[in-house]
């Protein structure tokens, strides 16, 4: 683990206007993931939002959580589980559908990968509208597994994403207004 106490997070993050298409601002987290300081800080800070103790399971969506959810998994001791995109599961899955900030879309998680009862850490690189954390929180849900939280990188505050997670602890590194 890194023994930096207080690293700002934001200044290892590329801020791309119009992308993916005119009017987004997209918050790129390659540029935190290419520095191994900045990476280490932020896996472990995700990390220590939960006792071991407390998490069975680490549930990270397509494809950005599998980065951050994986080391997050390894260090809470947990098992991990990937939520994908249609069709991307070998084996026999439940779907969830949603709306993005771009369209409709679906995704899928193996039907036993969660037992009835885990605990469950969600995580993922960024909080926006909640359409996506909102359909993977439906199916943890749908398995019976018990949400102990959501954790992120990246939240966009004024996309209100938050409010799709009234009830659950939702923590984020950094969060940005615009």
């Amino acid at each position: 683990m890194t023994s930096i106490k207080n690293m700002n997070l934001k200044q290892y993050i590329r801020e791309i206007p119009d992308f993916p298409k005119r009017g987004i601002n997209f918050y790129d987290i390659t540029t935190l993931l290419q520095d191994p300081e900045a990476m280490s800080y932020a896996l472990d800070r995700l990390a220590k939002l939960h006792s071991p103790e407390g998490v069975d399971v680490v549930v990270g969506t397509e494809s950005r959580g599998f980065i951050f959810g994986t080391p997050v998994a390894r260090q809470l001791r947990a098992g991990f589980v990937p939520v994908r995109k249609k069709g991307k599961l070998p084996s026999k899955t439940t779907a969830a559908s949603y709306e993005k900030e771009y369209g409709p879309d679906v995704i899928e998680i193996h039907e036993d990968a969660i037992k009835p009862g885990q605990k469950v850490l969600i995580v993922d690189d960024l909080l926006a509208t909640g359409g996506t954390i909102e359909a993977t929180k439906k199916l943890v849900e749908k398995l019976g597994g018990e949400i102990v939280g959501f954790a992120f990188v990246i939240e966009l505050t004024e996309l209100a994403g938050r409010a799709k997670l009234e009830g659950y602890r939702v923590d984020s590194l950094m969060k940005y207004d615009s």
